[in-house]
């Protein structure tokens, strides 16, 4: 098999790959979905695939994955960015909890104090 047949197999090999993995999205974009149409079908006769229909097909994939892919890396920073506001959040709260937590531990030290030099107290309501 000459270099350039080769080359050719590989790349319809290549670009099946492609095809069946494009395939695999839930697509609405009507552009992308008859582009990828004619591909398949295109691919599936067997026959030549000018350059001019290969450069379509690969250009309207191109298309909609970058926009696809610029707004998957919003939505990313989006979730990242809150991610750090709930972490920081957690941070704060763990650190006013260890604080209140010591709160009780002095208190209680003082009351059982009291306790043992007055008597224990009488119950008090919670506030």
């Amino acid at each position: 098999m000459p270099a350039a047949d080769a080359r050719l197999a590989a790349d319809r090999q290549a670009l099946r790959a492609l095809v069946a993995e494009v395939a695999r999205f839930y697509v609405s974009d009507k552009g992308l979905r008859r582009a990828q149409q004619r591909m398949a079908d295109l691919l599936s006769r067997g026959g030549e695939l000018s350059d001019e229909a290969v450069r379509a097909y690969l250009a309207e994939v191109r298309r909609y994955f970058e926009g696809f892919e610029r707004e998957a890396r919003q939505h990313l920073g989006d979730v990242d960015r809150r991610l750090a506001r709930v972490s920081q959040l957690q941070f704060n709260l763990t650190a006013e909890r260890g604080v209140t937590a010591r709160r009780v531990e002095v208190t209680q030290s003082v009351l059982a104090r009291i306790a043992t030099l007055d008597g224990p107290a009488e119950p008090t309501e919670p506030a």
